[in-house]
Parts: C-alpha cells; sequence; structure tokens
C-alpha cells in the first residue's frame, strides 16, 4: 500500500531541498532533547504552526518507530482507522510503516479498523511526518487516523497502544495531533484554549474530553490527543511540559479570527 502526499505544495514545501531547508529552522532545541512517551503537536499549515511543531520534535528524541494519531477530517473511511503495512510517499523519500507494531496494536485495541481510506486525504497525519523524518531519517509510523467517538473508545484504544509497545520493546514515541480553538478571537481561544491545556497538562484524559465537549472548545484532535494521554499514563508518563501556546495571528496579524496551536511534551 502506498499513500501519495494529499497536501505536498499546500501545507508544506513539495521541493526536496527546500523543505529541508525549512524544516531545520524550525527545529529549534532548547537543551537536550528528552525520551519522551508522548508529544501533542499542531498540524496546519507550516507557515502557521510548522515553528511550533518543530520545536515539540526538536525537544524529544525521536526514535525509529513513531505512532501517530490524528483526526480525521475528511469523513473517509472507518471512524477509527489504522494502516498497518506500506509506505507514505513524501519529498524527502519515502517513510515505511512499522508493520509489526501496527499488528500489535490491532491486535490489541479492537476498536481499530484496518482501512487506508480514511488516511488517503488527511492531512493532520501527513504533516507531521517531513519534521519527525528530518529528526530521524530511519523513521517507520504506524498511523491512525480517529473520528468522534466517545471516552470508553478511546480508553480502549489507548491501553491497547500502550500494550502493544509494551509487547513491541523498542523505543516509540506517540504523537498526537491537534489544532486547538478554531476561528474565534485570539482572546476568546486562548480562554477556551487554556481550560483543555490543563487537562492536558495534568494528565487527565477523561477531563480533557469532558472540558473541550462541555466549553465546546473546537479542538479538532481532542480524540486522538485524549487516546494518547490514556496510552502515556499505562506507559508510565508521570509529567507534562507545554512547549508553547500560539495562534494563527501571530503569523496574518488577524487576531479576530485565530486558530490556536498548542505543543506539549509528557514523559
Amino acid at each position: 500500500m502506498i499513500r501519495h502526499p494529499a497536501v505536498a505544495g499546500q501545507f508544506y514545501p513539495d521541493q526536496p531541498d527546500y523543505l529541508r531547508q525549512v524544516i531545520e529552522g524550525f527545529l529549534v532545541a532548547e537543551g537536550q532533547p528528552i525520551k519522551a512517551v508522548a508529544v501533542v503537536a499542531p498540524h496546519a499549515g507550516y507557515v502557521y504552526s510548522g515553528p511550533l511543531a518543530g520545536r515539540v520534535m526538536a525537544a524529544v528524541e525521536v526514535p525509529e518507530t513513531v505512532v501517530i494519531l490524528g483526526p480525521n477530517h475528511s469523513g473517509l473511511g472507518a471512524d477509527q482507522a489504522i494502516m498497518t503495512e506500506g509506505q507514505w510517499v513524501t519529498p524527502l523519500g519515502n517513510v515505511p510503516l512499522d508493520p509489526e507494531l501496527a499488528h500489535l496494536i490491532l491486535d490489541h485495541a479492537p476498536d481499530l479498523t484496518e482501512d487506508a481510506r480514511a488516511h488517503a486525504r488527511e492531512h493532520s497525519l501527513e504533516v507531521q511526518v517531513p519534521i519527525l523524518r528530518q529528526r530521524n531519517p530511519d523513521l517507520k509510523i504506524v498511523p491512525i487516523c480517529q473520528s468522534y467517538t466517545d471516552f470508553e473508545t478511546c480508553e480502549g484504544i489507548g491501553q491497547g497502544i500502550a500494550r502493544a509497545v509494551q509487547e513491541y520493546q523498542r523505543k516509540t514515541l506517540i504523537v498526537a495531533s491537534t489544532d486547538m480553538t478554531h476561528f474565534e478571537s485570539a482572546e476568546s481561544a486562548r480562554q477556551k484554549d487554556e481550560l483543555a491545556i490543563a487537562r492536558i497538562l495534568a494528565l487527565d484524559p477523561e477531563g480533557l474530553l469532558n472540558t473541550v465537549r462541555g466549553h465546546g472548545i473546537s479542538m479538532c484532535g481532542v480524540v486522538p490527543t485524549t487516546t494518547a494521554l490514556v496510552a502515556a499514563l499505562d506507559l508510565g508518563a508521570t509529567q507534562a511540559k507545554l512547549i508553547d501556546y500560539t495562534n494563527s495571528g501571530e503569523v496574518n496579524h488577524d487576531y479576530r479570527s485565530v486558530v490556536g496551536y498548542a505543543g506539549v511534551v509528557v514523559d
């Protein structure tokens, strides 16, 4: 199964040399990279959220295998979709999937369905891959695309990921891909997003899902972030650190209608 890029040349450059140059400009490390269990990173066009996504990835060691969870914006395919085999084409070269870990996750998380259709046009996972590959040229991925669901489903998938990673017995990073509040004023977005970020930093996955839905926060990746937090806790995570919070207005100077972006490291 070969997945071709859906948003290269739109969300990020499609020229390899220029793409490497852009990503290297994002990979600003503040100290030595740490061994993290999971990260939360934004997935807008690189001009908007690339610098923050790069800071997140620069803050952690990126092992050979990364599980990437993102929301399903297109509505295509299964509600909870995993790809287990094949390659993802990127301008920086093909990135193989890790079939061993992917099949373990599928075995331990029966709510997941093997389905490439959900991934075919989804940008939320795709935009993370070139940055991760720049950090580790030997990158292999396990992509999981999630639609709206309840906490019990998030919990089951998260626990399944954790059990699979433990059985896999090799270092694995979990990436939750999400943007925060969409198309509200910068002030309103920050007020709402602070509520959600507080639950992420408290390592409270059920509280995050309840807060986002209870306060009408348009955090598109709340389901994958909830799932990732469940997995991280089962894998022994004890703390989370906010790398930064920003919004699209910092780039286009329109603060009346912004998209919020948060970067978090969980270890």
